[in-house]
């Protein structure tokens, strides 16, 4: 699914050039279920960017099922992102003054589905995450575990290759961390695709395998498949 050869990703800080990722060497295979643990400043951040289309590396090759997209036009990698690539982030980032049905729906509207249609995609899928009888809440009427299943239904709609999920648990306490990690598994399980990216090695434990990152470098053949 992912191969990652010589990846390097270069930054300019006035005359020091810091290399974000060196050399990375990585891959993932069809439903695997792999995390990516690191501190803060490890180069999590930018391999993610470059994991989800978000970035071109200076260096390197990126295959994405069977696909080099090392050196693909914006237009191209959006494209592309919009169709293999699903993503969980930290903050939810759903729309305040959207229910939960029309948050999951409305990225499949904007793909040109019908709205009857796209909506019930959206509610089968709120229901596949234990979501039935919220899909009208807003999310301020949600908890937090609650409006993350709500982001999870949003990115799987899709149905994308990878699901790419940056600290999914970071804004949620221990109980809800716990089983928002244990819906990961059961969608991992299914077949799907996972890469999670955290920094703690905890939650990372969840995963089938975990690699480290340090200094833009994963640990000595970690990733490989």
């Amino acid at each position: 699914m992912i191969a990652i050869t010589g990846l390097t990703k270069r930054y300019r800080m006035g005359d020091t050039e810091i290399r974000a990722l060196d050399h990375v060497e990585f891959s993932v295979k069809r439903g695997e279920f792999v995390a990516i643990v690191g501190p803060s400043g490890s180069g999590k951040s930018t391999f993610m960017n470059i994991l989800g289309l978000l970035d071109t590396p200076d260096e390197g090759t990126y295959l994405l099922g069977g696909e080099d997209v090392s050196r693909m036009s914006d237009n191209r990698l959006a494209a592309l992102r919009n169709r293999k690539i699903g993503f969980v982030f930290q903050s939810f980032n759903l729309l305040k003054t959207m229910t939960a049905e029309e948050n999951v729906s409305m990225s499949l509207m904007y793909r040109g589905m019908r709205a009857r249609q796209a909506d019930a995609i959206a509610r089968a899928t709120l229901a596949r995450l234990s979501l039935e009888g919220r899909e009208r809440h807003l999310p301020s009427q949600l908890s937090g575990g609650q409006q993350q299943r709500v982001a999870i239904a949003r990115a799987l709609v899709g149905t994308p290759d990878v699901l790419l999920a940056d600290e999914p648990t970071g804004s949620l306490d221990s109980k809800k961390s716990i089983e928002i990690m244990a819906m990961f598994k059961k969608l991992n399980e299914r077949g799907q695709t996972i890469v999670l990216i955290t920094h703690n090695p905890e939650l990372a434990r969840g995963a089938s395998r975990v690699v480290e990152m340090v200094d833009g470098v994963l640990a000595q053949g970690a990733g490989l498949a």
